[in-house]
């Protein structure tokens, strides 16, 4: 029985020892990447078995208010924070994020794997590789096929200038009462990120000063917006609102411009109804942007940087991972060998067959990298404030633009 008692004390030691070695880390993420950690974790535990992975999940707006406060206070962080584009510039600034390039994590000599643009977005000036890209939004014209035959249009009609984009508009209003857009600033949006100099950012110049009103670009987006609502061709209803739901359902507006996932939120939740009426093309007159993407990082007080090191890795470098990222979630890989399966040249149902994933990963190669700075979501704020100014009480395009500029000089030097 001594025996007996010494093997029982053995197994206890073992197994408590056993315990201790079981690990956790934390991902602090939004839907639905929240989704693609945790499938990702079935492969992934294979070599991992004693690490234990939280996923901890936030609606969008939360959980980047919440890693905000998380930079700002340092607690509560996670070992991995998920980042979406937009929130880049605050976070990357911040100086609370690893520099991942470098030693001990030699993410530089993998980078090159990476869609280019995508890498340059996770990179700040002051604070080197802070953030690596996990999806990508290449930018999309999507539109109701229905509506284009019915007034006798081409694809090409949509595409080939700003021009026949409104003209087209006018026909189909006039021919089924749709509006073209939703809303004249999806347009002004555009027509912003057409021709930014390398190294600038969309608001701002590589010296950080205000490009508002000193850019043909914002002149023009605000111009092409006006000729928009005073020819009523905007439903002048906001994206995600329920309105917005309403009218992709009921096709009362023909053309949305998104990131190539909007195909995706159409098919399983927006509109599954118009199955085989909309198609994807490209945006007017061409223009390669992006819209959106995501992000990992590593917060500097996070506690397992290594095992957070190795998931980001499995998350961003493997290509079976990254290919059912797409397949199931419809996030665009930002891994390029991910990019060559046979997947990007099946047709897509949804879209009437259209082999429309070709296209995306064309315009994703085209993109050029465009600087993210602190304050361009304020800068983003005031000129779309500025711009309902033109749109609804006739401010002059030169004082809404001059306004902008001044407003966010002021702000961004605080």
């Amino acid at each position: 029985s001594m025996k007996k008692t010494v093997i029982s004390l053995l197994c206890a030691l073992v197994s408590s020892f056993a315990m201790a070695q079981k690990t956790s880390i934390t991902v602090a993420a939004f839907p639905a990447v929240d989704d693609i950690v945790k499938a990702s974790l079935q492969e992934w535990q294979k070599k991992n078995p004693n690490v234990e992975v939280k996923v901890v999940s936030r609606e969008y707006a939360d959980h980047h208010t919440a890693m905000t406060t998380a930079l700002a206070t340092s607690t509560g962080l996670p070992d991995i924070m998920t980042i979406e584009y937009g929130y880049l510039g605050r976070f990357a600034q911040s100086g609370g994020l690893e520099d991942l390039a470098g030693a001990p994590y030699q993410m530089g000599q993998h980078v090159s794997k990476l869609v280019p643009y995508a890498v340059t977005q996770g990179r700040s000036n002051t604070h080197g590789q802070v953030a690596i890209p996990t999806d990508i939004g290449p930018g999309a014209m999507f539109y109701r096929h229905d509506l284009l035959s019915k007034s006798k249009l081409k694809e090409s009609d949509l595409t080939q200038s700003w021009e026949s984009f409104l003209q087209s508009g006018q026909k189909i209003k006039k021919d089924s009462g749709a509006y073209l857009v939703a809303h004249a600033r999806d347009v002004k949006d555009i027509a912003i990120r057409t021709g930014i100099p390398s190294g600038h950012g969309v608001y701002f110049d590589d010296q950080g000063k205000s490009v508002i009103d000193t850019s043909p670009r914002f002149r023009r987006g605000f111009e092409i917006a006006q000729q928009i609502r005073t020819q009523g061709l905007d439903a002048k209803i906001n994206a995600w609102s329920n309105e917005w739901g309403e009218s992709l359902k009921r096709g009362t507006v023909t053309v949305q411009m998104m990131g190539a996932w909007l195909g995706g939120h159409l098919q399983n939740w927006l509109a599954p109804n118009t199955a085989g009426l909309w198609r994807s093309t490209v945006l007017p007159e061409g223009v390669a942007t992006s819209w959106g993407g995501t992000f990992y990082a590593i917060p500097k007080k996070a506690v397992n940087k290594e095992l957070a090191l190795d998931l980001i890795k499995h998350l961003t470098l493997n290509s079976k991972q990254q290919q059912m990222a797409f397949e199931k979630f419809n996030a665009f890989p930002a891994l390029i060998e991910a990019q060559n399966e046979d997947f990007f040249n099946q047709p897509v149902a949804f879209l009437g067959g259209q082999k429309a994933r070709v296209e995306w990963k064309k315009t994703a190669s085209q993109i050029k990298p465009t600087m993210v700075f602190k304050n361009d979501s304020l800068a983003e704020e005031i000129v779309n404030a500025e711009l309902d100014l033109v749109l609804t009480k006739n401010k002059p395009i030169d004082q809404a633009l001059k306004d902008a500029h001044r407003l966010v000089q002021r702000r961004a030097s605080r």
